[in-house]
This record gives C-alpha cells, sequence and structure tokens, in this order.
C-alpha cells in the first residue's frame, strides 16, 4: 500500500458519485428564497401558514410524498373492521422505556421526555395512544432501508408506546438520538429528532409529528424543517430542557406537550414517511 493510500484507508466511505449532487449551499439559498417570498406574500395580504409545504422545492422528495390526485371516498366502518383496537390492555408496563427492551443498556445519553397531549383550549386528551421512534445514539435506525454506515446498538429497538394519562400526561425513558444523513442533497444530515404517533378513537385519526432538541446548528440547514414557514409554528417543534424532568445522576429531560387543534397546534406530517 502506497502512502496516499495508507493515508485513506479506514476513512469514510467514497460519495463523490452520490446520485444527490446538489450542494448544501444551493439547498440553503433555495430555503432563504422560499422564506423570503413568504414573508413578502404575508405583506401583500397572503394568509399565513402554520404547516409544512407540500411542495416544497428543497425538500426533493416532497412532490412524492402526498396524493397529486383526487382522492376516493371510502367506507369508514369498512375500515375499521381490519384496524387496530387500541387499550390500555394492549400496553405493556415498560414499554414507555425504550431503554430497558433488552438485554442490556443501550449506548447513548439517557433522556426523559415527558409532556401533556391537549385541545386547542387545553383540554387535556385522556387515554391517548402515543407511539416514539427513533435512530439511535449514532444516528441509525433498526431498519433494512437504514444502510447508514453507522453501528446498530443490539440493546436498544428505537420503539415505545404509551397511554396518556387522565390529565393528558405522557412520558418516556429513551437514548438521545443521533443526526443522520440522507439522501436529499450532498452531505445532507438530518437534525437529531423523535418521531411522534398520536392516534384518536379511530385509526383514520392517526397524525405524525417530530419532536427536535433545542440548539440544533442543523436546523436552519435542514429542508424538512424549513418546509415549515412560520417560524413560531417551527419553534413549536423544539422541545425545551426542563431541569424538573431531569433525574438525579440518571438522565437529563426535556418538556415538549403536544396541541392537536387551534391556532397553536403542533405541526404534523401529512402523510408518513421515513425521514
Amino acid at each position: 500500500m502506497d502512502d496516499a493510500a495508507a493515508d485513506t484507508a479506514g476513512t469514510a466511505p467514497d460519495t463523490a458519485l452520490d446520485t444527490a449532487a446538489d450542494s448544501q449551499a444551493q439547498l440553503s439559498a433555495e430555503i432563504e428564497a422560499g422564506h423570503w417570498a413568504y414573508e413578502k406574500g404575508l405583506q401583500e395580504g397572503a394568509p399565513q401558514e402554520h404547516g409544512p409545504r407540500r411542495n416544497w422545492a428543497p425538500y426533493r422528495s416532497s412532490l412524492l410524498r402526498h396524493p397529486t390526485k383526487d382522492l376516493h371516498h371510502a367506507d369508514p366502518e369498512t375500515i375499521e373492521l381490519f384496524a387496530p383496537v387500541f387499550g390500555e390492555r394492549d400496553i405493556g408496563a415498560l414499554e414507555a422505556d425504550l431503554t430497558v427492551q433488552r438485554n442490556g443498556s443501550p449506548i447513548g445519553e439517557r433522556i426523559v421526555v415527558r409532556g401533556r397531549v391537549v385541545d386547542g383550549q387545553g383540554r387535556p386528551v385522556r387515554r391517548q395512544l402515543v407511539e416514539v421512534w427513533q435512530a439511535n445514539a449514532a444516528g441509525r435506525y433498526i431498519h433494512k432501508r437504514d444502510q447508514h454506515p453507522a453501528p446498530i446498538d443490539p440493546n436498544f429497538t428505537g420503539i415505545g408506546r404509551m397511554l396518556t394519562d387522565d390529565d393528558g400526561w405522557y412520558q418516556f425513558q429513551t437514548i438521545k438520538p443521533g443526526p443522520y444523513p440522507w439522501k436529499n442533497h450532498f452531505n445532507a444530515w438530518r437534525p437529531a429528532h423523535i418521531h411522534f404517533s398520536l392516534f384518536g378513537r379511530e385509526i383514520t385519526q392517526r397524525i405524525v409529528t417530530q419532536m427536535y432538541f433545542p440548539g440544533d446548528p442543523l436546523f436552519p440547514l435542514d429542508p424538512i424543517y424549513q418546509s415549515i414557514q412560520d417560524p413560531r409554528a417551527r419553534e413549536r417543534l423544539v422541545a425545551a430542557y426542563d431541569h424538573d424532568v431531569s433525574r438525579h445522576e440518571w438522565a437529563t429531560g426535556y418538556r415538549w406537550d403536544i396541541v392537536l387543534t387551534g391556532s397553536h397546534r403542533t405541526w404534523t406530517e401529512p402523510e408518513d414517511g421515513d425521514e
């Protein structure tokens, strides 16, 4: 092996031929231009947007992630015959603790995420099924489609669920996820996040959203996060560090409430996605 080869042995894989060749600078310029156009539209009387844009050019595959043809009516009763039924008997006592689901402790920073699920008037949503899924501390999901060359933690499943209590509270103990690369553009990285799914009374009422962590330097670079035009709506996706939720010599704590309706509702995805 010559000196040049020795210098590169064991380094990151070559991504020069990656098909997602657009640069971060190009994506950032598109994001800035999109936000500028939105602000200009507001000044000219355009309505305020509280959710993500379905067709958001910096998010290259956004066009593929929502219906593009007329919707067809379906019989909801027929759907419900094949839908799961959720209740307290279906939820295991330890499913909300993602650090005890295997034979050993997962690697990473232990955290507690706690919050309330409420409606637009602040009333608690009781016995609501809350599910979470996330990458591990190295930024990798346990999924065959995730080929990110980061280690898989054999003691971390990355999934959990629970029911809110009578006052709408939920609480998960988990590992802080790491950022990970994705194929939107060259050297693209997603901010660390946890996916949340909530079911109403029927499976057709399911909503999906994401919780982020404060101070993430990847926020301005991420076209998914930046697909939400209103900065205040984006901020509602970011949890707050809460020292009262932290546990002595064990885990740091975060508070994140989910508002289902009203002008301050939490942003939700128009449909499921892998990111």
